[in-house]
């Protein structure tokens, strides 16, 4: 079941709603990535680049010890339930986001764009895109929330030591949300010597179809590992989501293989403090049809079609919108999303850390929360069941959330 049925749409989801401007720059980037496309040139190098720079492809581990420790928690054998870890925080500075990152920062060379612009939230999408532009030599620029900008600090200094110019977002909730916005007004500005390298599959036609099919990658390979580990495709495929381009990644291959249809599809948004709350981040369980960002999906509004703000301990996760490809897959039952609290994901990350001696992006941890729950939906196989997780950054950058955390609630050393 492919998802979108006309260019730019997935069912109802989707388009280019943006300020006149921008339509030429749109419409030109649209042309450059099918040229890009067709040229062996052009993905001979990125094929190259993502071997020899990004590190891919990256590990796909059995991660045993975890395993165990779920299918307890839900109520299965040891040893019934088999959780595979596609390591994307193995690939070069640290998650999946260079994987797009590299693609889109050499269309810009491609289309003689010397400058570009980008968005970040947890930091690592604004990262990748200074180390993608240091590679190629162009000015850097990246838009980032001031609430943002304090709570991943390492990741700015990352960007600045890249040589990538950070720009604090004074407004509104200082989250992704208003750095996406600061982006979009500054392409609006410089649009014929920039490129708005998007972090996610959201915003306007072709972004969301652009970076899912960057991200894809994750996918291919996951299905190639763990078919020759187990000679199967998975039983499900599970991926945390906050515009979801990780998600998007791995269930690309998943989506579009007609003989992946019994594959079972779950994406886990933020539930903050709770989605009866007002400070969560769980659009796709308790938003409404509405357009954000260019483009038409689920958002957190409230009855007059205000945005609200979005709240999660997860600074990657921290957005009242979702990719529109989520949107479809949510209203046609091909993909199931759930939502996972701030003390359910922190939980999530020191049981990883002890299981497996793995430190994952507290974004990941979502994915890892909802996994007992995910298992019990899941029939029995007299085989066991294989669950494929995208393990999509590294934690490094949150260590300080963490231990502030654990300082506040008296967590266990």
């Amino acid at each position: 079941m492919s998802s979108p049925t006309t260019a730019g749409w997935f069912g109802p989801f989707g388009g280019r709603y943006v300020a006149e401007t921008l339509v030429a720059a749109l419409d030109e980037l649209e042309a450059a990535w099918r040229d890009a496309r067709a040229d062996g040139a052009f993905l001979h190098e990125l094929d190259r680049l993502l071997s020899t720079y990004v590190g891919r492809p990256t590990p796909l581990y059995h991660a045993e010890r975890l395993s165990d420790d779920v299918a307890r928690t839900a109520g299965r054998r040891a040893g019934t339930i088999r959780v595979w870890l596609k390591r994307e925080d193995l690939a070069h500075t640290g998650a999946h986001k260079i994987n797009n990152t590299i693609g889109q920062v050499l269309l810009a060379r491609r289309m003689g764009k010397p400058r570009v612009i980008a968005e970040t939230g947890a930091g690592q999408h604004g990262v990748a895109t200074a180390t993608a532009c240091a590679l190629f030599g162009l000015r850097c620029e990246v838009f980032m929330g001031e609430l943002d900008v304090a709570r991943q600090a390492p990741n700015v200094l990352r960007m600045e030591l890249l040589g990538a110019q950070v720009h604090p977002v004074r407004a509104g909730s200082r989250t992704l949300k208003d750095a996406m916005n600061e982006a979009l007004r500054d392409w609006v500005t410089h649009v014929r010597t920039t490129h708005y390298c998007v972090g996610s599959v959201a915003g306007p036609h072709p972004y969301p179809s652009l970076v899912r099919e960057l991200q894809s990658v994750i996918g291919r390979e996951a299905r190639a590992q763990l078919f020759a580990a187990t000679g199967r495709s998975p039983d499900a495929v599970v991926a945390c989501v906050g515009g979801g381009s990780n998600a998007m990644g791995i269930f690309a291959t998943f989506v579009d293989d007609p003989g992946s249809s019994a594959v079972r599809l779950f994406g886990v948004e933020a539930a903050g403090h709770g989605i009866d709350t007002n400070e969560h981040a769980a659009t796709l369980s308790r938003g409404s049809v509405g357009v954000l960002h260019g483009a038409k999906s689920y958002v957190l509004q409230d009855e007059d079609g205000q945005i609200l703000e979005a709240h999660s301990i997860s600074a990657g996760l921290d957005y009242p919108g979702v990719g529109p490809e989520h949107s479809f897959l949510r209203d046609s039952g091909r993909a199931r999303y759930l939502a996972v609290t701030d003390s359910d994901a922190l939980a999530a990350f020191s049981s990883l850390a002890r299981t497996e001696g793995i430190l994952c992006a507290l974004e990941t941890a979502h994915a890892i929360a909802a996994l007992p729950r995910i298992v019990a939906e899941l029939p029995e196989r007299h085989e066991g069941l294989d669950v494929l997780v995208s393990l999509s950054g590294r934690g490094d950058k949150d260590l300080a959330t963490v231990r502030d955390w654990r300082e506040r609630t008296g967590a266990a050393s």
